[in-house]
């Protein structure tokens, strides 16, 4: 598609050039918000932060907005090949699980829940 300048219109990468940040796919976000949506319903959490950056997105969920985030997701992509790109922190920071599938990572949050809904 040519205009009257003789110039395209297509837009044209840098060559070389890396993503800007990480990001969750579509499939991540909806396992990651399906999970959120059942916690606020059993009373656990109330707010929810994500943050993305060059280096890892991050899903922070809270039991009350002015505090330190009660469970904290994070996708590393840059440790795929070593202990997992997931990680499962929980509220001081301890890592609680490591892994390369979402699920698995999440299994101790999705255990909590059940615990929760039987009590």
């Amino acid at each position: 598609m040519r205009s009257e300048t003789g110039l395209t219109g297509s837009v044209v990468q840098f060559p070389g050039r890396a993503a800007g940040q990480i990001g969750f796919e579509r499939a991540e976000l909806q396992r990651i918000l399906d999970l959120y949506g059942r916690m606020v319903a059993a009373g656990e959490w109330r707010d929810y932060a994500m943050d993305f950056d060059k280096h890892a997105a991050t899903f922070s969920a809270f039991r009350r907005t002015a505090e330190r985030p009660q469970t904290r997701i994070e996708k590393r992509p840059s440790m795929r090949n070593k202990q997992g790109m997931w990680t499962l922190f929980g509220e001081h920071g301890q890592t609680l699980k490591r892994g390369q599938d979402l699920a698995n990572v999440l299994a101790p949050v999705e255990r909590r829940l059940m615990k929760s809904v039987d009590d």
